[in-house]
């Protein structure tokens, strides 16, 4: 399984920004995804998760009503929509699947997620 992220770039205070992360390899069914990010001297903080249908969602409070998860498994991509983006959003950010599918409380730790992207870079000027 390979993960590829992309659509980080520079962007003003305010801004918005769409992270899409495609996945190849098997199948996805059942699984959970996710998105983390990391900022310069941290560590890797969960930021939101969806479940393989797509009707249950998770984000982490610092992201909450700003960012939506989605994805489309026909296509085997899942995104990461960021409006009202913040300095402190500055992070590298990386998609994860987890393909055992495990249960919503397990979402926001790293270890449940088996295969990672390579990561995007976003920066938020204030």
């Amino acid at each position: 399984v390979q993960l590829q992220a992309s659509g980080g770039g520079l962007v003003q205070a305010g801004g918005s920004l769409r992270l899409s992360c495609a996945v190849s390899g098997r199948t996805l069914s059942r699984s959970v995804m996710g998105w983390f990010r990391q900022a310069p001297g941290k560590e890797r903080d969960f930021a939101a998760a969806i479940s393989w249908s797509g009707g249950s969602t998770y984000y982490a409070d610092s992201v909450k009503g700003r960012f939506t998860i989605s994805r489309d498994n026909a296509k085997k991509m899942v995104y990461l929509q960021m409006n009202s983006l913040k300095p402190e959003d500055t992070a590298l950010y990386y998609c994860a699947v987890d393909l055992n599918g495990s249960g919503s409380a397990w979402w926001t730790t790293r270890g449940v997620y088996e295969y990672w992207g390579q990561g995007t870079q976003v920066t938020v000027s204030s």
